[in-house]
């Protein structure tokens, strides 16, 4: 039993829209419960993200769909495209965070060099705040303004450490706030130790990303590789496949098309570089 093509539009359409919302609300709610309120930046972001890739997701599912006039074809398109980010992406990301190690592995050294010259670090901060590289410098900045108008050193670096929001930058800033009240020697020492930690983060994490992008490639020419062999299938020999076109078929098309999704999750589970979480929380700021 074949079905319809108004049936087959009608069904792929309210599918994938479906799914999109789905996809959308569980992108804005996230996959487990939190009891800290996301921030509305955060949702923000992913109501713009997932609201730009909806119309390309439902435009590909209805030309897939009436390419192909497999239901199940259309959706799982418009689920990729969707989820493409979230299966392919994060390039920028990873490109975002090993500036931000590099530029905090430099600042630390120029922090380092500015206390050598028996400066304390109420004056060292602001000193080194403005060279710093453009990954941290708006951070660093903002905290140097904050000293200026007279605001606790201990303070400045509890925010600074909330602004900058990344676990390497931690283990920096809970030195300097441990100096800052204690003043004790030893300072240059500390930083010079946690520049070289940070150097070799950055090198480890630059090796990781190498291997990660190679990775993503390579999974994303199989995905492109293999959507366009079913397409030319269906287009130019669809007698080769119209067994899918059937209920039975679809089921098993499916049925594949899960098993190719496990998959390329599966590949993107194992590249995956897991970060080490934050150690700095300062529920209530001053």
């Amino acid at each position: 039993m074949t079905l319809s093509p108004t049936l087959l539009l009608l069904v792929g359409l309210g599918a994938v829209v479906g799914a999109g919302f789905v996809l959308l609300w569980k992108g804005i709610r996230g996959d487990e419960p939190s009891a800290v309120a996301v921030p509305q930046k955060s949702i923000k972001d992913r109501l713009q993200r997932y609201g730009t890739q909806l119309p390309f997701a439902i435009g590909a599912g209805l030309l897939v769909l009436l390419l192909t006039r497999w239901v199940v074809a259309a959706v799982g398109t418009g689920l990729l495209v969707m989820m493409w980010d979230a299966l392919f992406g994060g390039a920028s990301g990873e490109r975002r965070a090993i500036a931000k190690i590099e530029a905090l592995a430099a600042w630390t050294e120029s922090l380092r060099d500015t206390v050598a010259g028996a400066v304390g670090l109420e004056q060292a901060i602001p000193a080194t705040a403005y060279a710093a590289a453009p990954a941290i410098q708006g951070p660093l900045a903002t905290m140097a303004d904050r000293l200026r108008v007279r605001v606790p050193l201990p303070v400045a670096l509890q925010r600074f450490a909330e602004d900058m929001d990344d676990a390497s930058a931690d283990l920096i800033i809970a030195a300097l706030i441990l100096n800052s009240r204690l003043r004790g020697p030893g300072l240059r020492e500390v930083l010079t130790s946690l520049s070289e930690s940070a150097r070799a983060e950055l090198d480890m994490r630059q090796r990781v990303s190498a291997g990660r992008r190679s990775t993503r490639r390579s999974v994303q020419i199989v995905v492109g590789v293999t959507l366009a062999f079913v397409l030319g299938l269906r287009i130019l020999n669809p007698s080769y496949v119209e067994p899918y076109g059937t209920a039975f078929g679809q089921i098993m098309l499916l049925l594949v098309i899960a098993i190719f999704g496990a998959g390329i999750f599966w590949l993107r589970r194992l590249s995956r570089f897991e970060t080490p979480e934050r150690f700095l929380h300062f529920r209530t700021l001053p």
